[in-house]
């Protein structure tokens, strides 16, 4: 009867509790996003896979945690102490430990293989016609580099990669020559993107939660599998998602997703301004050094 009376109270306790604690800080958020308690949005074509197996992750968790809290919860009660009955000791049941050693180990390798499969799928070898940009990463920021007029980007030689050479270009490919850069990150919607993606100080994380993609920056190499196709237009942010520093809180950057006419109108006018700057002033032709570009 005591007993009883314990588990009530405990109970009763525990309901107080959620009122308390729960309740009022649910009550009081401020709903800082449209989807607060899943991920965002996702705009990208790749990303659609990576939700369908979020999806049946998630509820396959959420089925086992209510089944496991169930039988918890009725063993609690049903063996719970009592006046005048023994406790009983019981060795196990070799079919439920099979059973519940053999389940996850299937369940895991499933997840696993699938898993796998969708990695390969979104990271085949980009579309020929996929917007190349290259993006370098350092303490505490982002550099975005596109090819210029010429539509070839110039080379990467990550030895070459220093303060005055953050892109690491190679000295003697004149494709460099018109390449242009930028602070903000802005690719068209509906056509492919291949990232070349770099770090020239310590590992950073190209992270973009709408994009589904999470792709370490590691010195000394450049990371070439990263691609993916935005299918909407909107403004997006780029953020570090690996502590790198002290000032990894601010490092971030803009994205801006515009129609293929805009991109375009920006590609040109951004093309064009850095052919003028590489000509220098009249009559004076440009430098060797000129081709970098790097400002």
């Amino acid at each position: 009867m005591n007993m009883r009376n314990n588990f009530s109270v405990f109970l009763k306790q525990g309901f107080f509790l959620l009122c308390v604690v729960i309740f009022p800080a649910v009550a009081m958020a401020e709903n800082q996003v449209p989807n607060l308690y899943w991920a965002p949005e996702n705009v990208t074509v790749g990303g659609k896979q990576i939700d369908v197996l979020l999806n049946v992750i998630f509820w396959l968790t959420f089925a086992v945690f209510v089944i496991t809290q169930a039988i918890y919860i009725y063993y609690l009660v049903k063996y719970r102490r009592r006046p005048g009955v023994k406790a009983h000791y019981s060795h196990g049941n070799n079919f439920f430990e099979i059973i519940g050693t053999s389940s996850p180990t299937v369940i895991f390798l499933v997840l696993a293989i699938v898993s796998n499969r969708v990695w390969f799928d979104i990271h085949a070898s980009p579309p020929a016609d996929a917007l190349k940009v290259n993006i370098s990463s350092y303490q505490f920021g982002w550099d975005m580099r596109y090819a210029g007029a010429d539509g070839k980007l110039g080379a990467i030689e990550v030895k070459n990669i220093n303060l005055e050479n953050k892109f690491g270009l190679a000295k003697t490919d004149l494709a460099a020559a018109d390449d242009f850069t930028s602070m903000e990150l802005v690719i068209p919607a509906n056509r492919p993107v291949h990232i070349y993606l770099n770090a020239r100080d310590v590992i950073h994380s190209f992270y973009v939660p709408q994009f589904r993609l999470y792709q370490d920056a590691v010195p000394g190499r450049t990371i070439t599998w990263v691609w993916f196709e935005v299918i909407k237009p909107g403004k997006f942010e780029l953020a570090c998602s690996q502590l790198c520093g002290t000032g990894h809180y601010n490092m971030k950057a803009p994205i801006r997703v515009v129609s293929g006419e805009e991109f375009d109108k920006w590609y040109a006018e951004k093309s064009k301004a850095a052919l003028e700057a590489k000509a220098g002033p009249p009559g004076i032709a440009p430098s060797v050094a000129g081709l970098n570009p790097l400002h």
